[in-house]
């Protein structure tokens, strides 16, 4: 082959590489459109309570290993816990080495520019895992594969990426790996419509003593600055047979706690003809025979009075709630679109105190919106005196491509952002501080999840308001059940103690 041979071939190979994927997106993906989506009305979902593996899947993972890495909140590792289960149902075992895996997944987070460029990061880390085995697959799902600028991005820089889907197909997971071994090519398969509500998918949980129930997908509350909405679709609420049957079942396998999850909680059973909101499916696990329960993440817009006067029971509905309030500013708050006022928000927080005085209340805070002044900022600092939060997870705010904050002029230097975030973080360890120390020589109970991230010989577990406690026992038998703790000392974020007993629960008569 003469040199002019070698520059036409070089040139078709660049044109292979450089291979038109919009083929793909079409009927199945659009870039977010805030005007389209707030008219989204409601629209039929199906619901799908016999999801089978085919049978011509069951052994495509014969001999074959499975990776997932996940980044995000809490709706995430549940996604990667379904995952988890369909890879098994496909004969794959799971490995904690890239080096080992025939299929890695990363299943990503969208909600900040940080987590973005954490999960760029590790694709540019595998890139060495490809080279030394060719036939691995390379998988790019979650919120950022609902993204379009990050599926270009990833298409046109990360040759190395042989799959993307969203989250509203983890479904198809084994009709997406059949045909990337079929076909050689990367498959892309993002739906930008929000799925049918499906039932029975296999789940794969993360040790048997605390599991994520969802009850929801979706949000529809189009925060300037969120890209939830689009990466998540519309709400959908699943039925309150089908999570009431999947709360009982873990129950019946030894869990000790559920966390009911949505993206945002507070608007369950709206989309549903039943006349049945949060508040009631809460009263109705709470009859379960779970000896914990919790939900997240609430919306102070959607937070309603049956639901606080359900909670008020306590038994076991745990006395803490996380309420984002995000600003205390209403200026601030109307330009996020948070559709409550500063005094509409107090007002919610003197309603859950008055049916719950010893209740836990902790919230997240973003810092540095577009245009937010020192005033601005002020409000928020006031706000979190005045409710004395027991806790806060605090951001600077990060422009989302696609949102409208991502349009907004921004006059607030990254200096002003990071000391008024410091300034914040100081109040918040403050009053986390005080909190915890009040716990000091009482006795609390305690899920022990197992030994501590630091010492084997010391044990770790949250109590009912979600304070994190270290103590010390006489040995693993603590592990996975409710016990006593006499906390000896108070630290900044967390308490130490000694075992005092197990709890014995009494189960729920039928």
């Amino acid at each position: 082959m003469n040199e002019e041979q070698r520059r036409d071939a070089s040139k078709v190979s660049q044109k292979k590489e450089e291979k038109d994927y919009s083929q793909y997106f079409q009927h199945v993906y659009q870039p977010p459109n805030l005007r389209d989506a707030r008219k989204r009305g409601k629209t039929e979902v199906d619901y799908i309570s016999d999801f089978k593996i085919e049978e011509r899947f069951r052994n495509l993972g014969k001999e074959r290993k499975f990776y997932i890495r996940t980044y995000g909140c809490q709706m995430n590792m549940h996604d990667t816990e379904v995952m988890a289960g369909i890879f098994t149902a496909l004969g794959y075992e799971a490995t904690d080495n890239t080096e080992d895996a025939d299929v890695i997944l990363l299943n990503t987070c969208a909600i900040r520019e940080n987590a973005e460029n954490k999960v760029f990061g590790e694709i540019g880390n595998l890139k060495h895992v490809k080279q030394n085995n060719p036939e691995v697959l390379i998988g790019v799902c979650g919120c950022m594969a609902q993204e379009e600028a990050v599926v270009n991005k990833i298409l046109k820089s990360y040759q190395n990426v042989d799959i993307i889907f969203g989250t509203h197909n983890i479904h198809r997971l084994p009709n997406i790996l059949d045909e990337a071994y079929m076909s050689k090519e990367k498959v892309i398969e993002v739906w930008s419509k929000e799925g049918d509500v499906i039932e029975n998918l296999p789940k794969v949980r993360e040790g048997g003593t605390k599991a994520w129930v969802n009850i929801m997908y979706g949000c529809d509350k189009f925060c300037t600055y969120c890209i939830v909405p689009f990466t998540r679709g519309k709400e959908r609420s699943r039925l309150p047979e089908d999570i009431l049957e999947e709360v009982r079942d873990l129950a019946a396998r030894g869990y000790q706690e559920v966390t009911l999850l949505g993206q945002n909680v507070n608007s369950y059973g709206k989309d549903l003809d039943l006349d049945y909101d949060l508040g009631d499916l809460m009263r109705a696990v709470s009859e379960t025979d779970m000896p914990r329960v919790r939900f997240t993440t609430s919306h102070p817009w959607d937070f309603t009075d049956n639901l606080i006067e359900v909670l008020a029971t306590g038994g076991n509905l745990m006395p803490h709630i996380h309420l984002p309030v995000q600003s205390g500013n209403n200026a601030v708050l109307k330009i996020m679109g948070r559709k409550y006022t500063r005094e509409e928000y107090l007002e919610l927080v003197h309603k859950i105190r008055t049916a719950m005085p010893d209740v836990a209340l902790t919230t997240d805070i973003i810092v540095g919106y577009p245009n937010e002044t020192e005033e601005q900022f002020q409000d928020t600092m006031s706000l979190y005196q005045e409710v004395g939060f027991e806790h806060a997870y605090t951001y600077i705010y990060s422009p989302r491509e696609g949102t409208p904050a991502a349009r907004m002029e921004d006059n607030v230097s990254d200096q002003d952002k990071k000391d008024r975030l410091h300034r914040l973080n100081r109040m918040v360890t403050h009053y986390t501080r005080d909190t915890l120390q009040k716990f000091e020589g009482e006795v609390v109970e305690v899920l022990c999840e197992g030994p501590s991230k630091k010492r084997d010989d010391i044990y770790a577990g949250y109590t009912d308001k979600m304070k994190l406690v270290n103590f010390t026992s006489p040995g693993d038998e603590v592990i996975g059940k409710i016990v006593k703790v006499k906390v000896t000392e108070a630290m900044n974020y967390s308490l130490m103690g000694e075992f005092v007993e197990v709890i014995e629960h009494e189960k729920v008569e039928a």
